[in-house]
């Protein structure tokens, strides 16, 4: 199981581009509800993004200034994403096996699950 006060991944970058890392077992405090509000930022411009591009790039007319900063924005959104779901995979916390499930195969799901 992973530890409540391992190193969390920040939706920011520090100097020079370096990841920055919260170290704290308070999800409630103020740098950790900063960051949460942060991601929630960065997801929600990466959807409106997502909703925009279709447009630019059905247009026979776009300016390749215009598909520069597409793709500019494009890059960057996705930069975003990823360093969110890298945080977010590192926080969840590992499956523990029981119940005969030490055959390393996982933990089972009712087929339910899957729809």
């Amino acid at each position: 199981m992973i530890s409540r006060n391992e190193l969390r991944l920040l939706p920011w970058s520090g100097p020079e581009g370096k990841p920055c890392y919260l170290s704290t077992d308070d999800a409630d405090g103020y740098l950790s509800r900063l960051a949460d509000n942060t991601e929630a930022v960065q997801l929600g411009l990466a959807d409106e993004l997502l909703e925009h591009a279709p447009e630019v790039l059905g247009d026979g007319t776009a300016e390749p200034e215009e598909l520069r900063l597409l793709a500019a924005s494009l890059t960057g959104a996705l930069r975003d994403v990823l360093r969110v779901a890298t945080s977010r995979g590192h926080r969840l916390s590992a499956p523990e096996f029981g119940d005969g499930e030490e055959d390393g195969k996982g933990p089972l799901l009712p087929a339910a699950a899957f729809g």
